[in-house]
């Protein structure tokens, strides 16, 4: 198991840093091109993914506990402005609330006076 387990975990840690290395944006990417990157990690099995994952990318130390930083998302229930905007009435929908009840009533008349004529008609 040990013997496995000496072979795996290099493999993962390889395939997770030629992984990250490809989705990394080129602006992100520090010291080297990218291409250079990607060889080092293939070629040197152990020691390339572990320097691409010290040294070969800018990390963003992450603001207040780990949340986001200034202009990064916020889950809407830690967001100030998405929960004041719940308790607020949209008098819009009143609006279109009372032209949609005046255009059913409409088209329930038209649907009767239709249903009336073709009675008559039938008769």
């Amino acid at each position: 198991m040990l013997r496995a387990l000496m072979f795996i975990l290099p493999l993962a840690l390889t395939i997770y840093a030629f992984i990250d290395c490809l989705n990394t944006p080129e602006d992100e990417v520090k010291h080297l091109p990218k291409v250079v990157w990607v060889i080092i990690i293939l070629l040197f099995w152990i020691v390339g993914p572990i320097v691409w994952l010290f040294a070969g990318k800018t990390r963003r130390a992450a603001a207040r506990g780990g949340r986001a930083g200034r202009g990064g998302w916020v889950a809407p229930d830690d967001n100030p402005e998405f929960l004041k905007s719940l308790g607020k009435e949209e008098p819009d929908d009143e609006a279109l609330l009372e032209d949609w009840e005046a255009d059913l009533r409409r088209r329930e008349d038209e649907m009767r006076r239709r249903e009336e004529g073709g009675e008559e008609k039938e008769a």
